[in-house]
Formats: structure tokens, C-alpha cells, sequence
């Protein structure tokens, strides 16, 4: 079989573009509204997308006044809409840092039970002081601490996961033997960050435990990910960029005893789309009129660890800035981010500008040719396995991808054209179903 695009639908309120919820055609309140999520899933749902994913932080970012703030929390949303969809995976963000392991790995597997078989769980240990001050801590932990931590809290979610053997359910009414208790595990585990002692209150769900997605592209953020993740959400501005990202974990993967094919990059990319290029720079020019600056000089402030009123608009980062050895929140975009500005010798000005539709991921503007020809480079020069698309604008950016890359890809031979007999999303993804720790090869054929 000719070798598929995955793609992720990355949903943020009214689109990523920090200006969206300003054009007339968006609604300031989409944020907390079921329906429009309901929508958003089912278009991407239409176009057979693998997967949609929600970020998600557990403290108030940055300003009210700049964009709408808030968010519904992520696993409730995702329950919500296993409802309203049949196929879609549904990965929902959560804190290693700001979690308890059983607590976590009940929602997870009651999700993946309740969809079929179709969670996932983007594993963030959360960057930044003001998360760590809602749960009482004075400081946000040391980067490599919070790895550390991560680390652990999953080899618990794992042990818990399955803790219940896959048959452990007898349901035996003339015995009267609903269950086996030889077969269930209590972790009874006492770690350095962690202790947890019996075994979940939920059986093992469809996929075993759900498809494991990472984000992070600092140095801890790479091994973590050979390791453990299954796929993987990262911010690359050039395919040069890119490839070496990607042969970069690949061989970390294979180092750690893995497939490398069983870890899927998907650089994330905000496609703003016109009929003609002319109308994509236009739409894109739109957006960028849109922008309070103001509120990107604060944001880029706190990136960059600098105090406010360092950064003049008109002017180019100024040198000296910290090294990314002494940043403890988000290593792998504070490298981005003053690398791009560096290469492109890139104002202030210039830079929120191409900051705000992505963040730092790449900004493409141009025709669904354009759009579906830049994809198919990336996917066949060896920088992706597929994309995580970042609608400039939601619901029109997802509906024009929908209804005009889509099938492109799929006249190309790239995407599929309807979901096929894979049901779960760790089969649209290639994996295989995780083993039970608790049961040998041995005893399990027996």
C-alpha cells in the first residue's frame, strides 16, 4: 500500500491567528460552544482526517484583552464529541506536572472506552510560573525536573492501564464469578515524584491504553519522545528544518529498541488559502491588519524572558539575549523563535506579524495546489509523515481545506478516501495494539 498522509486537526476556538475572532464572520463566543466544535469535528471527520486535537494549559494565559481566553476542558469536550462523530481520533493535552497519574489514566481510558477506541493524550509537563503557583507551588520546576517527573507519571499510566488483563472480565452467571482477581495488577508503585497502589477502577480500554502524542522539541523533549511517544507535534519553519528534525528522532527511536516507523512526525503548518495567490496574500494581509501589537510585544517579552519595554517595534531583536541553556519553560520555541528572527533579520514588528498565525510554525499562503504541493514535498523528502493543520480562521480555514487540498491529496494518492475497516486510532496510525505488561507472551497463546 502506497504510503499515507496522516493529518491532525489542530481546533483552537475561532482559528489560530492571534486577529481571527475580529473578522466578521467569527464568533467571539465560539470558545464555549459545543456546536461549534460539533462542526469542526465533523468536517474534519469528512475529510478523513486521522485524528483532531485540542491544546490545553491549566492556568490564564496572558491577556484577556488580546483573543478569547479560556477554554472547556479538553476530555470533556472530546467526550462530547465521541457522540457527534464515528471515526475521528480525539486527542486531548494534559499536565504530567499538574496531574495525578490514576486520576489521568481513568479519564483517558474512559474516553478511548466510550469512542471506541479512538483517544489519545498529548503529553505536556507545562512550562511557565503562573501554572505552578495555581497548585501551590512558588516556581515552576527545573526543565529537566519536569522530564523526569513525566517520565515517571507515564511508566505509572502505563502500569495502570494495565493493571485489568484484557479478560479479566468472566461474567460467569450460573458461578456467580463476575471477575478474575488473578488477573487484575495493582501497580503498588513508589517512585521519586509518585506514589500510586492499586489498580484502575476501569478495564482495559479498546487500544490498551491511549495513541501517545509529544510536542516538545527541546533536547529532554527528543528523548522523552524516542521513548515513549507515538506521534509526534513539532514547529519547523524550512523542510531543512524539518528533515533534520525527523532523522534526528527516528534515530533516537531506533536507539531506544523501537520502529521508527512507529512514531509519526507531524509538523504543524497554518495554510491560508485563495483562489488565486494574489487572494491568499490578501486574506493573509487581512489577518495581519488585525494584529494589536501591543499585545504581541508582551507575549514576545515573556517568550524571551526579557523585561517590558526591551523590545521596539521598528527595531530587530536586541543582542544579548538568554541563552537557551538558561531558559527553564519552552526551550524548543525560544530557539525557533529567535532563530527565525535572526536568519530573516526580522523586526519586532515583522515578527509578531509571522508569529501570529502560528506561533512559530509554518505560515503557508497560497493556492490548494500550492497548499497540497507544499505538503507533498515535505511528505516525500523525508520531513514528515503527515501535518498537524492549523486553520488560520475556524470554521472557513478547516472547511477550505476540506472541501480543496483534500482532494487533491487524495487524487494524488496521499490521503485516503474513506476510513476503511481501520477502527481504531492507533490502526489509522500503523500501531499495533500494546501488549499487556503483566502477561508473557507465553501465557497469552496459551
Amino acid at each position: 500500500m502506497t504510503r499515507q498522509l496522516h493529518l491532525n486537526a489542530f481546533l483552537m476556538n475561532t482559528g489560530h491567528h492571534e486577529a481571527s475572532w475580529r473578522l466578521p464572520e467569527s464568533d467571539p463566543y465560539a470558545h464555549v460552544d459545543l456546536g461549534h466544535y460539533v462542526g469542526l469535528a465533523r468536517t474534519a471527520e469528512r475529510g478523513t482526517f486521522d485524528s483532531l486535537f485540542l491544546a490545553d494549559g491549566p492556568h490564564l494565559w496572558g491577556s484577556v484583552a488580546q483573543r478569547p481566553a479560556g477554554a472547556l476542558e479538553p476530555l470533556t469536550l472530546l467526550t462530547a464529541l465521541a457522540t457527534a462523530t464515528e471515526h475521528i481520533g480525539l486527542i486531548a493535552t494534559a499536565s504530567t506536572s499538574y496531574n495525578s497519574p490514576y486520576n489521568l489514566a481513568r479519564r483517558f481510558a474512559s474516553l478511548d472506552i466510550i469512542s471506541g477506541g479512538r483517544a489519545g493524550w498529548n503529553i505536556v509537563t507545562t512550562a511557565g510560573a503562573e501554572a505552578a503557583r495555581n497548585f501551590g507551588i512558588d516556581e515552576e520546576p527545573a526543565h529537566a525536573e519536569r522530564y523526569a517527573r513525566a517520565a515517571e507519571f507515564l511508566d505509572v499510566a502505563l502500569k495502570l492501564w494495565d493493571s485489568w488483563e484484557d479478560d479479566a472480565i468472566v461474567a460467569d452467571k450460573a458461578a456467580g464469578v463476575w471477575g478474575d482477581d488473578a488477573k487484575i495488577h495493582p501497580p503498588r508503585h513508589r517512585g521519586t515524584y509518585l506514589s500510586v497502589e492499586g489498580a484502575l477502577n476501569v478495564p482495559r480500554s479498546p487500544q490498551g491504553y491511549p495513541l501517545l502524542v509529544q510536542a516538545g522539541s527541546s533536547e529532554d523533549g527528543k528523548a522523552f519522545a524516542a521513548r515513549y511517544a507515538e506521534a509526534v507535534f513539532t514547529a519547523q519553519q524550512t523542510v531543512e528544518e524539518a528533515r533534520a528534525f525527523y532523522a534526528d528522532l527516528k534515530a533516537r527511536a531506533a536507539a531506544a529498541g523501537r520502529d521508527p516507523d512507529h512514531v509519526k512526525v507531524l509538523p504543524g503548518i497554518v495554510p491560508v488559502i485563495g483562489s488565486t495567490e494574489a487572494e491568499a496574500r490578501a486574506h493573509e494581509q487581512v489577518l495581519e491588519d488585525h494584529i494589536v501589537h501591543r499585545h504581541g510585544v508582551a507575549n514576545l517579552e515573556r517568550l524571551l524572558h526579557v523585561p517590558a519595554g526591551t523590545l521596539e517595534l521598528d527595531a530587530e531583536l536586541p543582542a544579548g539575549l538568554p541563552p537557551e541553556d538558561a531558559i527553564e519553560g519552552a526551550k524548543s520555541r525560544y530557539t525557533l523563535v529567535v532563530g527565525l528572527a535572526r536568519r530573516e533579520r526580522l523586526t519586532v514588528r515583522q515578527l509578531i506579524g509571522r508569529l501570529g498565525g502560528g506561533r512559530g510554525h509554518l505560515t503557508f499562503a497560497g493556492t490548494p495546489e500550492q497548499v497540497a504541493d507544499a505538503i507533498e514535498t515535505w511528505f516525500t523528502q523525508g520531513a514528515a509523515d503527515g501535518f498537524n493543520i492549523m486553520p488560520p480562521v475556524l470554521p472557513s480555514g478547516l472547511e477550505t481545506f476540506v472541501d480543496h487540498v483534500v482532494p487533491i491529496l487524495r487524487a494524488r494518492g496521499l490521503l485516503r478516501g474513506e476510513y476503511g475497516a481501520r477502527r481504531t486510532l492507533r490502526e489509522r496510525y500503523g500501531l499495533p495494539r500494546p501488549a499487556n505488561q503483566y502477561v508473557t507472551p507465553a501465557l497469552a497463546t496459551a
